[in-house]
């Protein structure tokens, strides 16, 4: 299957960054390398470090940005390793970065990874298919009580606890092996006024399950901080979200990062020694466009926030 991902926010994200000349820029989630190509093109002599743990995604990347040449390093790791992967490539200081935390297309399409509530195939859903942990480890080893901790903590779900003893009842009979078995789970878990609202009845415990095994959160609020601390002042930052609890850590972490003196307001003169390392751009997130929206469906979740070091 062709690897196909229409990046979001595309023009808005690399304005904030502001690609110049001879900089040195990385793409936390390079996925289809849109965003990358988008930086490389702004200027002829910039470098891009291209980071993504799904092997599939960096063998796209390479054919799609290969008249950059080497320009391009490709760095088949998670972008929580940034320091580390910097040092590896004998680099000190980015002059920017974007992280892009969506799903890809192709990831949701191609059936056999197990993204999707929409294709039969079996529980898998690793980014990094080098990951021991899969979908069909959480659903089927968890217990009931997990279960409901992870579908009301990362997917929102109101009726987590009763579709968890659902799936604990089920599999007593037989391990849980297709996305389309767990779907018909949940269909019955859920009660059918309830199923008539607010989309498929699957879409909150996928996002769960995908959240709790490829660690997506656990990661992003020091994966922030770190970028922060590799970047040069003046070097922007900007982040990609796609929903409320990713959008609440990058926000937080900004307001965090941008905070300066925390004596108490009784103190005369300022002894913590704290200065902000960063100002936020966005005071409220960036939306996807109404021609955005019409072209991709799928960026109507999407928010973006940016930053500059200091």
């Amino acid at each position: 299957m062709e690897f196909k991902h229409i990046s979001v926010l595309l023009e808005e994200s690399v304005n904030y960054l502001r690609p110049e000349e001879g900089g040195i820029y990385a793409d936390g989630t390079l996925g289809g390398g849109g965003h990358s190509y988008r930086i490389l093109s702004r200027s002829k002599t910039s470098r891009l470090i291209g980071i993504d743990r799904d092997i599939e995604a960096i063998n796209a990347a390479r054919e799609r940005l290969k008249e950059f040449g080497s320009r391009v390093t490709y760095v088949n790791r998670n972008f929580c390793e940034i320091k580390s992967i910097l040092e590896d490539e004998g680099v000190e200081k980015l002059d920017g970065a974007v992280i892009d935390l969506g799903v890809s297309s192709y990831q949701l399409d191609n059936a056999e990874r197990g993204f999707s509530y929409m294709h039969d195939a079996p529980l898998d859903m690793r980014m990094d298919r080098r990951s021991v942990k899969s979908a069909y480890e959480v659903v089927n080893n968890y217990s009931a009580e997990e279960l409901t901790k992870i579908f009301y903590e990362y997917g929102e779900e109101k009726w987590s606890k009763r579709i968890a003893e659902f799936i604990a009842d089920r599999r007593k009979d037989k391990p849980i092996e297709t996305t389309f078995e767990l779907v018909d789970i949940i269909k019955a878990a859920v009660p059918k006024g309830a199923r008539m609202d607010g989309g498929h009845p699957a879409k909150r415990v996928f996002q769960a399950i995908r959240i709790e095994v490829n660690g997506e959160l656990r990661i992003l609020e020091q994966a922030i901080r770190d970028f922060a601390g590799v970047i040069k002042p003046g070097g922007r930052l900007a982040v990609i979200t796609f929903h409320s609890l990713e959008d609440r850590i990058v926000k937080k972490t900004f307001a965090s990062l941008a905070e300066g003196c925390i004596c108490p307001k009784s103190f005369p003169v300022c002894v913590c020694g704290r200065k902000p390392e960063i100002k936020v751009l966005t005071r409220k997130p960036v939306l996807p466009s109404m021609e955005e929206l019409e072209v991709n469906s799928r960026s109507k979740s999407a928010k973006l926030r940016a930053a500059e070091i200091i």
